[in-house]
């Protein structure tokens, strides 16, 4: 049995706005084994970005305890949760906040430099994964020469760089014209089959959701629906078809954004 990678217990998120208290989370209870893909779904306010910015340290909860591989995050200081952040998480947003004025390349290496690794230490390996998501060719390009699909490619490369145990994901593909969206959804079953990588989608993308192994349904702040379809790790016809993927990796240009997940 794999070990999990993320165990959440009773997990409560109280926002006060204005004098008045917002309960977006009301007790989640979820455990996420090492290796596996899934998606977290529901409508807008139903919590799911507030689930997985709690999970990935962004956020500190209410009242509940999260588990991070071995790390008891509970009561943990700012800096000691930014270190397991650092060593354990991947992030990847519907916008890509790439940094203008680096080229892919150097937006890949970032994470690294800012870690204190050397330019020679982090470079080979930033290289190594633009050469996995398809950009060896693209490195030398700004992100404004680059297309929304090419631009969260990096993101995705950036992410992958430091080598996490876990990859969250908000709404990856919710920028992107359907092409461009299902080359993203291959690499994120192609990254978690070469790396082993557990990876966590927030999406609104109903046919993205349906091409996970595991699907989490959100509804007022729980838990509705937790469906396990097949073994982690499995590829089969529900993942965008080759015929959608190919070409797709220079495809699109942004199109307009989906509309913000109101707390969740």
């Amino acid at each position: 049995m794999p070990e999990p990678i993320v165990v959440v217990e009773d997990l409560h998120k109280t926002f006060v706005h204005m004098g008045r208290s917002l309960e977006v989370l009301r007790g989640i209870d979820l455990c996420i084994d090492q290796g596996e893909v899934l998606a977290i779904v529901g409508s807008s306010g139903a919590g799911k970005s507030t689930l997985l910015h709690c999970i990935g340290t962004l956020d500190i909860p209410t009242r509940g305890r999260i588990r991070l591989g071995r790390d008891d995050l509970t009561g943990l200081s700012g800096s000691k949760l930014a270190s397991i952040r650092n060593r354990m998480i991947g992030f990847v947003f519907q916008f890509h906040h790439l940094l203008p004025e680096f080229n892919a390349l150097e937006n890949v290496m970032m994470p690294g430099l800012i870690q204190g690794m050397s330019h020679a230490e982090v470079q080979a390996p930033a290289r190594a994964l633009l050469e996995e998501v398809g950009l060896g060719d693209r490195a030398t390009h700004r992100p404004g020469e680059l297309s929304g699909g090419e631009q969260q490619r990096v993101a995705l490369a950036r992410a992958l760089v430091l080598s996490p145990k876990l990859i969250l994901a908000d709404e990856p593909t919710g920028n992107l014209d359907s092409k461009t969206g299902a080359a993203i959804q291959r690499l994120f079953f192609d990254i978690n089959k070469k790396h082993g990588t557990t990876i966590v989608v927030v999406t609104h993308d109903l046919a993205f959701a349906e091409s996970m192994p595991r699907v989490v349904t959100m509804k007022d702040g729980l838990v509705a629906s937790d469906d396990r379809k097949r073994p982690s790790g499995s590829r089969d016809a529900a993942e965008p078809d080759a015929e959608g993927a190919k070409g797709a990796a220079d495809a699109g240009a942004p199109v307009e954004a989906t509309e913000a997940d109101a707390g969740g």
